[in-house]
């Protein structure tokens, strides 16, 4: 069960450190509002259309360098730090996927873009659903990145039981061990010793609220996704047939993909072959070149 829970949770590291600066590196930072808090984000290229790339949990911005450097000059872009997190602000509420909607969306009309095609990996599948079910004017199309459309338990007690192992107390010590089941046998070293790095250097009360509140029942009614999707997936025994089933009654015309060979990173693992079907999906949308 913690293997399933964790895919839920969406846990995302930045790119590896010989990683040569690009231009998301390079792009200045941006504050939008969302309420009294700031709202961290960059933006490349131009247009009232967008893809607009939501981390996971006890994540920033910086770990879609891979989608920016391939992407950049064809498509513009904008790369968000969830409130909480990043160089967002990091207010005393609870972090909701509304709340991290509505911070999605204070970017997206700072950066003046009317229509989104939302990317979400893992906890931010949960959070562009939340956008499209709140601003559905502004969502264009959605990509669910290894990332669920229902939970992966619904006993209380199971969560609760979960729950439990996160303390603010001991984050930075039992974090970066949960999160070493989220790997391959051949994940490289690095880049687990990154996710290590990325959990401990997160907000401890953020990163619990964030979890705590996206296991709530609250998100996960099973109201109909009426825009085009995509769903990039790594293979795995957790995305079951009955799953499968399940999303695809739920999203009619989902374009739904299974990568080999990675953990739950597949953007970071297998960049090339990642970006080339995220492409696909962008130019039949009609917002790529």
């Amino acid at each position: 069960m913690r293997h399933a829970l964790w895919l839920a949770l969406g846990l995302t590291i930045p790119a590896f450190a010989d990683t040569p600066a690009d231009a998301l590196d390079k792009a200045p930072s941006k504050f939008a509002k969302a309420g009294d808090a700031k709202v961290h984000y960059k933006s490349l290229g131009e247009g009232k259309s967008a893809v607009v790339f939501v981390h996971g949990w006890c994540c920033d911005l910086t770990v879609r360098r891979d989608q920016a450097a391939a992407l950049d000059g064809k498509v513009r872009m904008l790369f968000v730090d969830l409130p909480g997190y990043g160089l967002s602000d990091k207010p005393k509420i609870e972090y909701t996927p509304e709340v991290f909607a509505k911070g999605v969306e204070a970017v997206v009309k700072d950066a003046g873009v009317e229509h989104a095609v939302l990317v979400g990996h893992s906890m931010g599948t949960p959070v562009v659903r939340q956008f499209y079910r709140l601003f559905p004017d502004r969502t264009k199309a959605l990509v669910f990145v290894d990332g669920g459309l229902r939970p992966f338990t619904k006993d209380p007690a199971e969560q609760e039981r979960f729950l439990a192992m996160f303390k603010e107390e001991t984050f930075k010590e039992t974090a970066p061990r949960f999160l070493s089941q989220m790997f391959t046998k051949d994940s490289p070293a690095a880049l687990k010793e990154r996710v290590e790095k990325i959990v401990a250097d997160a907000d401890p009360r953020v990163a619990i609220s964030s979890m705590r509140a996206m296991l709530g029942p609250k998100w996960w009614d099973e109201d109909p996704v009426k825009v085009p999707a995509q769903a990039l997936m790594a293979k795995s025994q957790f995305w079951t047939d009955d799953y499968k089933a399940f999303v695809k009654k739920l999203v009619p015309d989902l374009d739904y993909r299974e990568f080999d060979g990675v953990g739950h990173f597949l953007f970071m693992e297998k960049p090339k072959e990642f970006n080339a079907a995220l492409t696909e999906f962008l130019q039949k949308q009609g917002v790529m070149k």
